[in-house]
C-alpha cells in the first residue's frame, strides 16, 4: 500500500493500525491511537526503551516530543479532506512535569487552517487530563 492508499484506509475505516506500522518513529516508541467519535485519544504505553532516567523512571524529553509531534502530524492528516501530507514548520514544547513510566495520552486541537498553514496544539498527560506532563504548539505547511 502506498502512503496515500494507508491514509485513504485510515479516514475511511478508522483503524489506524496500518498507517503507524508504516511509521518508523511511530513503531519504535509504540504509538497507538483510537478514535471516539470525532475525538483522537494517542496513547504511548508503558515502555521501558522510551526511558531517558532509569532511576525516576521517567520517559525521555525527546521521547515526548517525538510522541506530541507526530500525534499532531496525524491529528492534521485525519482532519483534512483532501488527501495531503502537512509539513512541519515549526514545533514549540513546554516541559510541566516529569513524564513517569507510565503509560502516557495526548490530544490535538486544530487551532487555525488557511488554505496552506494549519495551527495544532497538543496536550499530554498521565494520570489526570487536568495534570498535563506537556504542552506544545505545532505549525504545518499544507501541500497538496
Amino acid at each position: 500500500m502506498t502512503n496515500p492508499e494507508i491514509l485513504r484506509y485510515t479516514q475511511e475505516t478508522g483503524d489506524f493500525s496500518r498507517m503507524l506500522e508504516s511509521i518508523p518513529y511511530a513503531r519504535f516508541i509504540g504509538l497507538e491511537c483510537d478514535r471516539y467519535g470525532d475525538d483522537l485519544i494517542f496513547r504511548l504505553p508503558k515502555k521501558e526503551e522510551n526511558l531517558g532516567n532509569p532511576i525516576l523512571p521517567a520517559i525521555h524529553g525527546g521521547v515526548i516530543g517525538g510522541f506530541m509531534e507526530l500525534s499532531a502530524l496525524i491529528y492534521l492528516m485525519m482532519s483534512q479532506e483532501t488527501l495531503r501530507m502537512p509539513r512541519i514548520v515549526d514545533f514549540s514544547l513546554d516541559y510541566l512535569r516529569a513524564g513517569l513510566d507510565r503509560e502516557t495520552f495526548a490530544e490535538c486541537q486544530l487551532t487555525r487552517q488557511g488554505n496552506r498553514v494549519a495551527n495544532v496544539m497538543i496536550t499530554a498527560w498521565q494520570k489526570s487530563r487536568s495534570q498535563p506532563i506537556a504542552t506544545a504548539r505545532a505549525h504545518f505547511l499544507l501541500e497538496d
